[in-house]
């Protein structure tokens, strides 16, 4: 008989284990009916209950198990209508928007999938930022010229703030619309292979988006970047990669096909657009890195 594999409670995967096992898992009520189970030549994991006379059999207590008629408790046999072959195999409809699949393996992104979907959101939302920053720096310099008092000292305060508001408005609206969608991912993630779910692999709400990276942009900002810095290595250290703003939303960034039923096409390896965003963001780190340097040691020779 083959070895069974089952989801815990944690949807992380046990076994291989025997049917009496399962079934006196079952008893204790450590599984249930709806558990997930797995074994060798399934293409999907199953709930228990779709393989009942399996568990019956390997339970030392099958007649407790059943009923009179030879059926399952709590498994009822399926009705045959007029006309229909009881061969036939069962239809219903499947609604596949938002469907969580439990107990497969989850493959998480770890940090350099995290840093090249970033290198990607960054040109993205930099575009849009600046897409809405230029009208406003060209109408500041164009009511200047016609004697309006946008380039004052005041003006000039208040056009900052409006500019800074954007930069940080923009992304904080992008990311948590696209990670809110049907997609759950943004469009650096999109091309990286991951998305962003729940504790539980569940699609998130708009809010709940918002929030994250609003935790975000707070623990970078007022601990002048640690916050960021800690987040980088908890995502490569902690069991479930997470950051420090996946912690406080109870989010996890995983592969595209993590908790849908086809576990099986998860990558954990880089792929050519994560590693050419790598490339590209460890260059322009290098190049600021750079310029840090050039600005402390230039004044310093010729000071």
């Amino acid at each position: 008989m083959s070895a069974w594999y089952y989801a815990d409670a944690r949807n992380d995967r046990q076994g291989p284990v025997e049917a009496s096992e399962l079934a006196r898992l079952r008893q204790q009520g450590a599984v249930t009916w709806q558990t997930l189970v797995w074994r060798e030549g399934m293409a999907n994991w199953q709930p228990m209950s779709d393989f009942a006379d399996d568990f019956v059999q390997g339970d030392d207590r099958g007649p407790w198990l059943s009923t009179g008629s030879g059926s399952v408790v709590g498994h009822a046999a399926p009705s045959v209508a007029d006309g229909a072959s009881p061969y036939a195999p069962p239809t219903s409809p499947v609604d596949t928007v938002g469907h969580v699949v439990l107990g497969g393996e989850v493959v998480q992104a770890g940090f350099w999938k995290r840093f090249a979907a970033m290198i990607i959101d960054a040109f993205i939302t930099a575009a849009a930022s600046w897409a809405v920053q230029i009208p406003l720096f060209i109408m500041a310099g164009a009511t200047g010229a016609m004697g309006g008092d946008l380039l004052s000292t005041g003006g000039s305060v208040g056009l900052f703030v409006l500019s800074y508001g954007v930069g940080i408005l923009v992304p904080l609206l992008y990311f948590a619309w696209m990670h809110s969608s049907a997609s759950q991912a943004s469009l650096g993630k999109m091309a990286i292979g991951i998305k962003v779910t729940g504790g539980n692999g569940q699609r998130i709400g708009f809010w709940r988006a918002f929030l994250r990276y609003l935790a975000y942009l707070l623990l970078a900002l007022f601990t002048l970047g640690i916050g960021a810095v800690v987040s980088a290595f908890t995502t490569g250290l902690t069991q479930r990669k997470q950051a420090l703003h996946d912690m406080i939303c109870d989010t996890l960034v995983v592969d595209k096909w993590a908790f849908t039923d086809r576990p099986d096409l998860q990558r954990r390896e880089l792929g050519v657009v994560a590693w050419v965003a790598i490339i590209i963001g460890g260059g322009l780190v290098a190049l600021a890195l750079l310029a840090i340097v050039a600005a402390i040691a230039i004044p310093a020779l010729y000071g």
